[in-house]
């Protein structure tokens, strides 16, 4: 049953749901990310959701001295953006980020943008990446402590009670 001035609305867009995953980035939006219709860029989201990458890779294990030190890396695959609000100068926003699957070579995951002012989400981004053996470049397996790492928040994420909204066919 809805309350005046709710819509029905699919579980995955309950804000409180998105706020219990881990928060991977958190920004206010300077003027220079300011396009010529006056909200942030497109370039911008990607900016944002590549620093949240780095916010869940420190989660996993996968720091900098990780990467230098075991020759490893990462590389995006796939990655579908949904732009759902616009975002403009001097706003607040926070990502979130939720794993969806993982292989012996790959996460599948979703970041949440949300206007943190107004508790709506402003864009998500599906990504699909690899592991990478730098010193050949190719796609290798997750170390056992990473992987391990993956599955105790992969577990945590796969218990929610709300579908996350895919935007194609990802799998990892």
């Amino acid at each position: 049953m809805n309350t005046a001035g709710q819509e029905n609305r699919p579980a995955w867009l309950n804000i409180l749901d998105i706020k219990q995953l881990p928060q991977t980035h958190q920004a206010t939006i300077p003027e220079d990310y300011l396009d010529s219709m006056g909200h942030m860029n497109v370039m911008w989201y990607t900016h944002l959701f590549a620093h949240a990458m780095g916010g869940i890779f420190k989660r996993i294990g996968m720091d900098r001295d990780y990467f230098v030190n075991s020759q490893s890396g990462s590389f995006a695959l796939k990655q579908y953006v949904n732009y759902l609000k616009e975002v403009r100068f001097g706003e607040e926003i926070s990502i979130h980020t939720r794993m969806l699957g993982r292989s012996e070579k790959r996460i599948h995951l979703m970041h949440f943008m949300i206007k943190d002012q107004s508790d709506c989400i402003a864009s998500t981004s599906e990504v699909l990446l690899t592991h990478i053996d730098m010193r050949i470049r190719r796609s290798s397996p997750f170390p056992p402590e990473i992987a391990e790492s993956i599955d105790r928040l992969l577990a945590e994420h796969l218990s929610l009670n709300w579908s996350a909204p895919l935007a194609g066919p990802i799998q990892p």
